[in-house]
């Protein structure tokens, strides 16, 4: 496996073990491997990682229980997710009647 999906990896699990309040943040790791966190940036990851010079990019997202963490590197991308139990249930019962009328 190589390095970027590894910080990836890293990076997701460390999110996912923290349960704190809701947020985002990006994560740049630069040529020479230093590491930069940028809060409340609006900016695509790809413009942001090219901005700063960074060889791989990563964005953090925590909300309501999930967290997603996005990857950009060159010639490079993934995607993790992991959702709140609950909220997955939630998912499978939405198309679902969960009563019925009796006359």
């Amino acid at each position: 496996m190589n390095a970027f999906l590894r910080n990836a990896e890293e990076l997701f699990a460390t999110a996912r073990q923290d349960a704190g309040e809701d947020c985002q943040f990006s994560v740049l790791v630069g040529p020479d491997g230093g590491i930069h966190m940028v809060f409340g940036s609006d900016w695509d990851l790809e413009p942001l990682r090219q901005q700063h010079g960074a060889r791989a990019a990563y964005r953090v997202t925590r909300s309501a229980g999930s967290v997603a963490l996005e990857g950009r590197s060159v010639g490079a991308s993934c995607r993790l997710e992991a959702v709140r139990p609950a909220r997955a249930l939630l998912g499978l019962l939405a198309d679902s009647r969960c009563y019925q009328t009796v006359a």
